[in-house]
């Protein structure tokens, strides 16, 4: 099913927000935040701060993690009804690990136009600043919060040659530094806080390094950038599940993943397969 975005329907607008210096919002941005009718958001208190700075008063209605199934439906009255309806988050490109795909999903299974507006997105500022090569590269957005969950998907990502980008909180830096220093070896890594405000600081070199020059009192949201697997590997560091999983991260189909570790392990089809379903 195509979409003709801009063939006067009313459709669902995906409006990215600064995520850090006013001055960053485009200006289609702000007409397209004056051009709707109605504004779904992560946090009315946060995006009625925006719009006061902007002088624009709309309608908000929260679209949160928490809400967001029965939300989609609000969204899709209001475009039945004939409104334009913009969407936004708190910080940046809206559903890049913020909500909104959900409701984008649904939207379009409606037959609903939805279109995505350019703009403010922490993970590109960090890759381009980081030294690191930038492509190709792998978002991967945040990682479990647990920390046996957090490890198992770092072993998943061993393998993977490509620039890795996460997103992390300020609490748990440390010990998710610490994990990929325990898992992926010490590895080159930036690391971004505060982008585009007066306080923005990256840290670049080493992950042991950079645990040591970041201190105890860390603050701030970070992108972390970090280089790929630059040395062949023998995979007896991964289990078999972990290794086609890491080429389903890649994209591959499960069936094409048993396919590529066979042939890395020189084993046959039939064993790998065997060996997997015994995981599961």
């Amino acid at each position: 099913m195509s979409q003709k975005s801009y063939d006067g329907k009313n459709s669902l607008y995906l409006i990215p927000t600064p995520i850090g210096n006013l001055e960053d919002i485009t200006l289609r941005a702000i007409n397209m935040l004056k051009k709707v009718d109605v504004i779904f958001c992560e946090d009315t208190r946060i995006a009625r701060l925006l719009l006061n700075k902007l002088d624009i008063k709309k309608k908000l209605i929260s679209c949160n993690n928490i809400n967001e199934e029965q939300i989609k439906e609000k969204v899709l009255e209001y475009l039945e009804g004939g409104s334009e309806v913009g969407l936004i988050t708190d910080r940046g490109t809206p559903i890049i690990s913020d909500p909104g795909y959900k409701t984008v999903e649904y939207v379009i299974a409606k037959g609903y136009n939805v279109i995505g507006l350019p703009g403010a997105t922490a993970l590109i500022p960090a890759l381009i600043t980081s030294g690191i090569e930038p492509a190709p590269f792998l978002f991967y957005g945040f990682l479990n919060s647990k920390t046996s969950k957090l490890e198992k998907e770092l072993r998943e990502l061993t393998l993977i040659k490509y620039t890795m980008i996460f997103y992390e909180s300020p609490h748990r830096l440390i010990d998710t530094l610490t994990s990929m220093l325990k898992i992926l070896g010490d590895r080159r890594i930036s690391l971004n806080r505060e982008i585009s405000k007066m306080y923005e600081e990256i840290y670049r070199g080493s992950i042991s390094s950079v645990i040591k020059e970041l201190g105890s009192d860390i603050k701030g949201e970070f992108v972390i950038i970090m280089e790929g697997n630059k040395e062949i590997s023998d995979y007896t560091d991964i289990t078999i599940e972990e290794h086609i999983k890491t080429y389903i991260h890649l994209g591959y189909s499960e069936k094409d993943a048993m396919k590529l570790v066979a042939k890395d392990r020189n084993m046959t089809k039939s064993d790998i397969y065997r060996e997997y379903m015994r995981g599961k």
